[in-house]
């Protein structure tokens, strides 16, 4: 009998890591043609968009390219590890345990409608409940983001290649910079804020908000609303090789391949759990 595949450990990312950035980049390409095309339609842009799934989110033709590419591109890369995709329901309810890709082929589907430039390709590898590797891109902004908490993390784009640290912790007399939402603060994010002394708001779109700790343009990020795991997972992973955290209100980290695709309410900070002021 044929021995079965070894599945590749985590001390192969440095060897995977080129092939994963060209992946999200032909994915990016891929988006940035049918955005690009849409806007230049104005109004008919909405064209573009194929229907709403069930929870209400848009599905985009970009969505779609973007997973196939990415699959296929998996696939040949490591056809042992099996893929996980917000854009494939039936391979949401299986291989979610052990080793898995995790991906959202276009997250922010709604920025991408609005035009604003700010939406990602995200691949996660998920190891044992928890994000190990991760890439973010920008296809709008043309700027990369990947690592996890053994690789480090790094930032390339029109300003050449970066590594990535979170922020030092604000002093007293120092705002502390919150990515939200300023049209769309919910109570409970309101209530947390008002926790700080001083603060200033960062705006940012889809998992660019993990980005902006991990390049110490902001100090805390939290979501008391819903999300899945596939809007997370890289970017945590690039967020902890930066040297940041993501937890649940509890302090306990997120973890990955649960029975239920959504994340409890977290928050994203560049210091630990303990060091938040508590409610």
């Amino acid at each position: 009998m044929q021995a079965a595949p070894s599945v590749p450990g985590l001390e192969h990312i440095a060897g995977l890591h080129a092939g994963l950035l060209d992946l999200a980049r032909a994915a990016g390409q891929a988006i940035l043609l049918i955005y690009e095309a849409a806007r230049s339609h104005g109004p008919a842009a909405t064209s573009t968009r194929l229907e709403d799934k069930s929870d209400g989110s848009p599905l985009t033709q970009a969505d779609l390219a973007a997973h196939h590419i990415i699959c296929q591109g998996l696939a040949a890369l490591t056809p042992q590890i099996a893929v996980v995709s917000e854009e494939d329901q039936a391979g949401q309810h299986q291989a979610r345990s052990g080793m898995f890709w995790l991906i959202d082929p276009l997250d922010g589907t709604k920025e991408f409608l609005a035009f604003n430039g700010e939406f990602t390709v995200n691949i996660a590898l998920i190891q044992d409940g928890a994000p190990r590797f991760g890439v973010v891109y920008a296809p709008a902004l043309d700027t990369l983001y990947w690592g996890g908490r053994a690789a480090g993390a790094f930032s390339q784009g029109p300003i050449g290649m970066r590594t990535l640290q979170v922020a030092a912790a604000r002093g007293a007399q120092e705002a502390v910079r919150v990515v939200a939402s300023k049209s769309h603060l919910n109570d409970a994010t309101r209530a947390f804020i008002a926790r700080f002394v001083h603060t200033e708001v960062v705006q940012a779109g889809s998992s660019l908000k993990f980005c902006r700790l991990a390049e110490a343009a902001a100090d805390v990020y939290p979501r008391l609303g819903p999300t899945c795991e596939w809007d997370t997972a890289a970017a945590q992973a690039v967020l902890e090789g930066a040297g940041g955290y993501v937890f649940d209100t509890e302090g306990q980290p997120l973890r990955y391949g649960k029975a239920d695709v959504l994340n409890p309410c977290f928050i994203a900070a560049s210091q630990p759990f303990s060091t938040l002021p508590q409610a």
